[in-house]
């Protein structure tokens, strides 16, 4: 049985924001494939304003490690389950996430937006500490000076044993160096699960991932079944 899957080959433009199938972020010298991408943006007076463009990428060993529990899933039953969205915000392999500003937006309101969905999700499951309110504190030090124009990206790699690499670029491309490494691992989820967890701020991003990544683990499990055969018939 195959123990990792190639990359995902197709891009997702989102609102005229490029997001390739595969990048290598800083912070990993992996190549992660695009699992799922979309629009970020809240109703206002009535009209749908988009702020932002996010792409959530996985490495290959996601698709085994989700396969387990989520294979022969829909995407349908796949985007109203929070417990599938959580596996991939804890699972035990790398992340990254890119957000492109649609329109420009200070560091300062980007930072304290997340810190504060942190806060909300760690205050929910009990177990938000004095250590997180630190690491927090590092976390808007070092958006406070930052402003983000459109096109620009905010880049975060969440390594498969805590660590989260901040990055920023100015041209929306993938930056090859990290601004700074954050040692929590409760941040580094939690990034992530802004996104696509239970209190997401993109809908579409995880409509994304949820069609997305059921063919993927499709394919997996196809793959997989072919190599037993195959297999079988060797043996014999």
């Amino acid at each position: 049985m195959p123990d990792t899957l190639l990359p995902l080959t197709t891009s997702l433009n989102v609102e005229s924001i490029l997001f390739p199938a595969s990048v290598k972020p800083p912070g990993t010298s992996n190549i992660l494939f695009l699992a799922g991408a979309g629009v970020r943006g809240l109703e206002i007076n009535g009209n749908f304003v988009k702020f932002t463009g996010i792409g959530i990428y996985l490495e290959d060993k996601a698709i085994p490690s989700l396969s387990v529990k989520w294979k022969g899933k829909t995407a349908e039953e796949l985007i109203d389950s929070v417990e599938f969205f959580r596996d991939i915000v804890t699972g035990p392999f790398e992340k990254f996430t890119q957000v492109t500003m649609i329109l420009p937006l200070t560091g300062k309101q980007y930072s304290e937006k997340v810190s504060e969905m942190c806060i909300l999700g760690w205050k929910e499951q009990g177990t938000y500490t004095d250590a997180d309110a630190t690491t927090l504190d590092k976390f808007l030090e070092v958006f406070k000076d930052e402003n983000f124009p459109s096109g620009s990206s905010i880049c975060f790699t969440t390594s498969a044993v805590g660590s989260l690499t901040i990055s920023f670029s100015k041209d929306g491309m993938i930056p090859e160096t990290a601004n700074v490494v954050l040692e929590n691992e409760k941040l580094g989820q939690a990034v992530i699960e802004s996104v696509i967890g239970k209190h997401g701020v993109s809908p579409a991003a995880k409509q994304s991932l949820a069609s997305r990544l059921s063919d993927v683990i499709k394919q997996y499990n196809e793959k997989a079944g072919d190599a037993s055969v195959e297999a079988s018939k060797n043996d014999l």
